[in-house]
């Protein structure tokens, strides 16, 4: 039993927690060894509770949304991850839609779509959370989160909740000012555009269409393995597929026959086969063109 699991045993906490929980079962990449402490808050009171006792005995701390855009380590976390995967709701109030962290993006892109607002539609079928695309300042279709993102409620270290006026410049290309920082992001307050609702659901219907071309949902996967970068021209699928590299595979990891910059698990794959494919995309992209792929994936976890 790690240091970690010996410190929660010994504290009386009220949302449920697991031991060793795989992490596997908890990314949208079914890829990822155990967490040494597996936490469930479903209230702000409770994310806090656990929030405290972190900070109080210095344990280190990872905030788990959807599982989307990471790859756990097959030794998994060595550390309290805090799931708010039940830290969830919608409050719509006019043009704004407020979302828990833990809820998902696409609850609130189906939320709008009720409430005939638009803006959000780009993020339809994206399979991350409000916490996650916010954190992540998640990109799809030319949209960035920061685009239609009001405020954030963030909880730090003083275990105040806050809430942060969105400045625009503040956030970058999948970059948001929260990356560098130990916080739990709360929730979010998106400001849309009243639209037709029928233009807003033909929108929402071309975005899935593209993505099950894509294959976005044929195998697990965390979506895009790299960014784009604009000042090279092409999109880095492109430059892959230009390489003949569409389903080439190392054990149970494969470059998606569909799409290039995406990885998918064949259904046995390992953190360490993804890493040594996406290694082998880099070196031969580099080889062929001189240019360095910028991962988007996140490497999480032990080693």
């Amino acid at each position: 039993m790690d240091n970690v699991q010996k410190v929660l045993k010994k504290i009386n906490i009220s949302c449920p927690i697991r031991f060793n929980e795989p992490l596997r079962l908890h990314t949208s990449f079914a890829i990822g060894g155990p967490a040494s402490v597996f936490a469930l808050p479903s209230t702000l009171a409770e994310v806090k509770e656990v929030y405290s006792a972190c900070v109080k005995h210095d344990l280190p701390l990872y905030v788990l949304g959807a599982g989307a855009n990471i790859l756990v380590s097959d030794k998994g976390i060595r550390a309290v991850v805090v799931s708010l995967d039940r830290f969830c709701g919608i409050e719509v109030e006019h043009t704004r839609i407020h979302a828990r962290s833990g809820t998902a993006l696409n609850a609130v892109v189906q939320a709008a779509l009720e409430c005939s607002l638009s803006g959000a539609d780009p993020f339809y079928k994206m399979p991350g959370s409000v916490g996650g695309a916010i954190w992540m300042n998640a990109r799809c279709y030319d949209t960035s989160i920061s685009d239609i993102l009001e405020t954030v409620e963030i909880l730090d270290d003083s275990l105040e909740s806050k809430r942060i006026k969105v400045t625009v410049s503040d956030f970058g290309y999948k970059k948001s000012p929260f990356q560098h920082r130990r916080l739990v992001i709360v929730g979010g307050t998106f400001n849309l555009k009243p639209a037709d609702r029928a233009q807003i659901k033909k929108r929402m219907d071309e975005i899935y269409r593209d993505r099950l071309n894509k294959g976005h949902f044929a195998y697990p996967c965390a979506g895009s393995v790299f960014k784009n970068n604009r000042e090279f021209g092409l999109p880095s699928g492109k430059l892959i597929d230009s390489l003949g590299l569409k389903g080439y595979t190392i054990g149970g990891a494969q470059v998606s026959p569909l799409h290039a910059n995406i990885i998918v698990n064949t259904g046995s794959a390992t953190a360490g086969e993804v890493r040594e494919l996406i290694a082998y995309l880099e070196r031969r992209v580099y080889e062929h063109y001189g240019f360095r792929l910028e991962r988007e994936i996140i490497y999480v976890g032990e080693n």
